[in-house]
């Protein structure tokens, strides 16, 4: 694999953490909002109970992830700073062959 290439991936796997990140947010949101409707009247404790274990664990994993994408970031953009002339050089010889 040469170093566009991983570069790509790189910038691919650090939209599909975003993305993964972003799906655990609203799964949140989600678990909120039914955690504050059976507050607001039908008091199931069985719920009540259930959903705030589901929203601790998930907002244990958005945690985790934030961390992972966080550190992903990083490698990433040492991988490109330290590669950037190599990278350049890859992406204009591959935009000369698609315009062939």
């Amino acid at each position: 694999m040469d170093k566009l290439q991983k570069f790509e991936l790189m910038n691919k796997i650090a939209r599909e953490l975003e993305d993964l990140q972003n799906s655990q947010t609203v799964l949140m949101s989600k678990i909120g909002q039914i955690e504050v409707d059976n507050m607001n009247g039908l008091n199931d404790k069985y719920l009540e109970e259930h959903l705030g274990d589901m929203h601790a664990s998930i907002a244990s994993n958005v945690d985790k992830i934030s961390e992972i994408f966080a550190h992903f970031e990083e490698q990433r953009d040492e991988f490109a700073k330290a590669n950037q002339s190599d990278i350049e050089a890859a992406q204009a010889a591959a935009t000369i062959d698609s315009v062939k």
